[in-house]
């Protein structure tokens, strides 16, 4: 990694821990953890990016501008809008779209890893329902995102998933 991939990668962090701070989990563990643990899974720059900064725009009041303002590399914040979910559309139309893009799909791969790690997964008493139905969206779209089923099978499943 070069001196201006390692600057890039220590600005999203410095983003990271600004926009997400106080932040927690379903666990209650700092929401930054998460985000780093996915940025570690990976030695490319880019993706470290992107992965760092993947919830920013969805989950924080920070804007594209400041992104490009704090220099955070083109293809990293190409994927970070690719990986914010517009929630006035499905969940599954969103995995597909990112799909097409190479960081943000190695990105969410390792996101759905990180998040259904079993010494992570929130099975919460008066939730059971809810988080075994996001469990299944996770694995279904990894399956889906690693080419093991087709587009149309994914979008039924998860169409049955989501009613």
């Amino acid at each position: 990694m070069d001196d201006s991939d390692s600057d890039r990668v220590e600005r999203a962090i410095a983003l990271a821990v600004r926009f997400h701070h106080g932040q927690r989990d379903k666990s209650g563990a700092p929401y930054l953890l998460h985000l780093l643990r996915v940025a570690l899974m990976s030695n490319d720059p880019i993706v470290q990016q992107a992965a760092l900064l993947h919830d920013l725009l969805e989950d924080t009041e920070a804007t594209r501008d400041e992104l490009i303002a704090q220099g955070i590399s083109p293809e990293a914040i190409t994927a970070i809008e690719l990986l914010t979910h517009d929630l006035s559309e499905s969940y599954a139309l969103y995995v597909t779209k990112l799909k097409r893009n190479p960081v943000a799909r190695q990105v969410k791969l390792l996101d759905l890893h990180d998040n259904y790690r079993l010494d992570r997964v929130a099975y919460r008493l008066g939730h059971i329902e809810e988080d075994a139905k996001r469990i299944q969206k996770y694995i279904l779209s990894k399956q889906y995102l690693e080419d093991e089923i087709s587009q149309e099978l994914y979008m039924d499943a998860m169409a049955k998933l989501e009613r």
